[in-house]
């Protein structure tokens, strides 16, 4: 990790020869309105509509509460935002250790098939690490399949011991 929290510069490994990853890097406050519509993008790729104002709560949680988790962003050589990662600590009971918990994870349609997914998840790792944490874990629609070749190209793989559960406790914020 170079400084300030930053991951070094490198190119894209593919995608448009014009587009360069130049870093990833912790979002702060001033990050937040390019940011909100990366977000707002992943909301819409998986079907989901929350409020702007939700979104940007979730973001300026993660600034005020680290020892929750961290957002990073992906800027190109223009500095344009091109990615985003949401990334929670936690402990697994099971292996009596921290984890991490990729939970987001989104690429500008504009920047993928440039590496800047698995770039934005090798960063997730190594913040991982550094975090204490012994693995990363994550998921993804069983109907994406371009983020599941990306995953495979980096080593993980799908984890088919469990189901996912969910049980709402509350009525949503758009209800």
């Amino acid at each position: 990790m170079a400084a300030e929290g930053r991951s070094p510069m490198r190119p894209l490994s593919r995608g448009s020869p014009r587009l360069q990853l130049m870093e990833i890097r912790p979002v702060v406050e001033a990050d937040l309105p390019e940011l909100l519509p990366l977000m707002r993008g992943y909301c819409e790729f998986y079907g989901t509509d929350p409020t702007d104002d939700a979104l940007l709560e979730l973001s300026r949680w993660l600034l005020e509460h680290p020892a929750d988790g961290v957002q990073t962003i992906a800027r190109d050589e223009a500095g344009a935002a091109i990615g985003f990662a949401t990334i929670y600590w936690t402990w697994r009971t099971m292996h009596a250790a921290r984890i991490a918990v990729l939970e987001d994870v989104f690429v500008s349609p504009t920047a993928r098939g440039g590496g800047v997914a698995g770039a934005l998840i090798q960063d997730a790792r190594t913040r991982a690490a550094e975090h204490g944490a012994i693995q990363l874990d994550w998921q993804t629609a069983r109907t994406n399949e371009r983020a599941q070749r990306a995953y495979a190209a980096l080593g993980a793989e799908p984890n088919d011991r469990w189901l996912d559960y969910s049980l709402p406790v509350r009525a949503s914020r758009s209800e």
